[in-house]
C-alpha cells in the first residue's frame, strides 16, 4: 500500500504499510510483520482516479521553514489535500467561507512537527472533509475548494 522510511532515536527503519481495516493496521518494520490497533478508524489511502495535473501542478512544494507545507498547486475548484500522514490539529474554515489563495486552512501535526496546510487557490469553500482529531494518509482531501 505505502512505504515509508523513518529515522527514530537516529535508528533507520524501512515500514510498510500493507492493509488498513477498520482500527487495524498491518504493517511491516524493516521486514517483521505486526498489527496495530489505533485509537480511531483510518480510512485506506485510494489511489488516484482523476486525469493527471500538468507537471507543474502535480509536483509537491518541499516545507518552508517553520513547517509551513502547501497541498498540491491546482487550478481553482480544487481540492487541498495533505502531503503527509498526520492528525488534524485545527480546522480554520467552514462551508461557504471565503478564501484567498495561501491562506491557512487546516493545521496538521505529522512527525512532532504543525505544519499550515493552505489553499493554493481563491474560492469558496464547498466542501470539509476532516475535523479536528481525525488522522488523515498523505493524498487525504482535506478541503473542497471551488
Amino acid at each position: 500500500m505505502k512505504t515509508y522510511k523513518l529515522k527514530i532515536n537516529g535508528n533507520d527503519y524501512n515500514v510498510d504499510i500493507n492493509e488498513v481495516e477498520g482500527q487495524e493496521v498491518k504493517l511491516s518494520v524493516n521486514g517483521e510483520a505486526y498489527t496495530v490497533t489505533v485509537d480511531q478508524e483510518m480510512k485506506p489511502q485510494r489511489k488516484p482516479v482523476a486525469a493527471p495535473r500538468p507537471a507543474a501542478a502535480a509536483s509537491q512544494v518541499a516545507p518552508a521553514a517553520g513547517g509551513v507545507q502547501k497541498a498540491n498547486a491546482p487550478a481553482a475548484g480544487s481540492k487541498v489535500s495533505t502531503p503527509l500522514p498526520g492528525t488534524i490539529l485545527d480546522v480554520f474554515v467552514n462551508v461557504g467561507d471565503t478564501v484567498k489563495s495561501g491562506q491557512t486552512v487546516v493545521l496538521l501535526e505529522a512527525m512532532k512537527m504543525e505544519n499550515n496546510i493552505e489553499a493554493d487557490c481563491e474560492g469558496t469553500v464547498k466542501e470539509v472533509k476532516v475535523r479536528k482529531g481525525d488522522s488523515v494518509l498523505e493524498g487525504d482531501v482535506l478541503v473542497v475548494i471551488g
